[in-house]
């Protein structure tokens, strides 16, 4: 390849001088790339694809594991990734072990029986799916747009993520009660219990939304306020599941927290 890029070069430097007066905008640009698409073979071309596909791997992994927040949009060159991971194996696959390892963990657990032992699911990207929506918005690739969303919540289309389905339904039966910790505000409560019921998800204890005077707080502060007053009124957190970070941390912490994946948005 290096006789190869020798040549490119001359032909390059022939081609300036034998004009004073040549014009650099006439010639294509980037010149040497537009050449190199031309001769990469295809084992070339499929490094190159591999190398994007661990890249953008590799940012996901950040992503879930809390090593690269704050951030308002997925990468560009990463937008066709995250469509396959969500609409594909991977993704269905992810969810299942989380959904599994935290069943696993709550039939583990001996409740005390006084109706004090509880686990705070949150609703979107946990129990209800906005991949419908997320879709026709670049899967992540757009910057949230709230007012749109909020078109998208009125309708009350989410579908439940059967793998959160099945770990809610688990939690029921083995006697938890059940917060629903959301982002969402009161004025949506109508709609998203429609949307809730509606998707297979019934029998909460609790419903939680943003009052009045929790719009403008970070989502940490906001749920960590939320489950420091389960916590005064004398309730055991003993599991949380939630799609983001700003679900499990703060204060006010379950004995066991689980996070479910979402690689199109990151709220603090």
């Amino acid at each position: 390849m290096i006789w190869l890029r020798l040549f490119v070069v001359f032909q390059f430097l022939a081609l300036a001088f034998c004009d004073e007066h040549l014009n650099s905008h006439v010639l294509p640009r980037p010149l040497i790339l537009e050449y190199q698409e031309k001769i990469m073979e295809p084992t070339q071309v499929k490094e190159l694809d591999n190398e994007l596909q661990l890249q953008c791997t590799s940012w996901r992994v950040a992503v879930e594991a809390n090593n690269l927040n704050p951030w308002r949009t997925i990468p560009m060159e990463c937008a066709e990734y995250v469509r396959d991971y969500v609409n594909g194996r991977g993704y269905s696959l992810d969810l299942e072990r989380v959904s599994n390892e935290a069943g696993a963990y709550a039939k583990s657990v001996e409740l005390v029986g006084d109706g004090m032992d509880v686990w705070v699911f949150d609703v979107d990207e946990t129990l209800l799916s906005n991949l419908p929506y997320y879709t026709e918005h670049g899967y992540g690739l757009e910057i949230f747009d709230p007012v749109e969303f909020d078109k998208w919540v009125e309708k009350a289309a989410a579908p439940a993520i059967e793998p959160s389905l099945k770990l809610y339904k688990v939690v029921l039966g083995l006697g938890f009660k059940v917060f629903l910790l959301t982002g969402r505000s009161e004025k949506q409560r109508n709609v998203t219990e429609k949307n809730l019921i509606d998707a297979g998800i019934s029998n909460w204890d609790k419903l939680i939304l943003r009052a009045s005077d929790d719009h403008g707080k970070v989502a940490t502060i906001y749920k960590s306020e939320k489950r420091t007053d389960m916590v005064k009124e004398g309730y055991r957190i003993l599991g949380n599941a939630g799609d983001q970070w700003s679900d499990l941390l703060g204060t006010s912490l379950s004995i066991r927290s689980f996070k479910f994946p979402n690689p199109m948005y990151y709220i603090p």
